[in-house]
């Protein structure tokens, strides 16, 4: 099975950021792909495929990695892209307590790789991918969402619930 370790903010911070990515120009575009609100994630670990019965070990991993870490305090604030073209994908940063994000991220990966699990090694980028707009949305809209990105800033919410997915 397809696996990775993901915290899913709260109710309340999807439904401010879905507000605001309705008013992007993005959002009306033809065959621009939005993020499903409930789909909505911060990826710590990408496993990839992982056979069934290394299932508990990945659990074990993650439950470890959880008891050791607190809880940081995050909010979605700002966004950019990456890639080009065909490629783009607009995102939502992450702020708040992200050295405390970051020390969770890396004690999962750290605990997958010594159960001898299989673990992205792609530096970790805390950010909520919302959009796939492509090469369809011109240049201009796609700079108008960017900075209509650069002034959000979402409620302050506890990073307490890891979820392998």
């Amino acid at each position: 099975m397809r696996l990775f370790a993901a915290i899913y903010p709260p109710a309340v911070a999807v439904a401010d950021l879905t507000a605001r990515i309705k008013g992007l120009r993005v959002a009306s575009a033809r065959h621009a792909r939005l993020a499903d609100p409930a789909n909505l994630h911060l990826t710590l670990a990408f496993l990839g495929e992982v056979p069934d019965v290394r299932l508990p070990d990945v659990e074990s991993a993650l439950a470890s990695a959880a008891r050791s870490a607190r809880s940081p305090r995050l909010r979605l604030a700002g966004g950019g892209s990456f890639g080009q073209g065909r490629s783009t994908v607009l995102w939502v940063d992450v702020r708040g307590e992200v050295e405390a994000l970051d020390a969770l991220a890396r004690s999962i990966r750290g605990g997958l790789r010594g159960a001898g699990l299989p673990c992205d090694d792609k530096p970790f980028r805390p950010h909520l991918t919302i959009a796939r707009p492509g090469d369809r949305v011109p240049e201009a809209d796609l700079r108008a969402d960017l900075a209509t990105l650069d002034e959000y800033a979402g409620p302050e919410w506890p990073a307490d619930r890891l979820t392998l997915v």
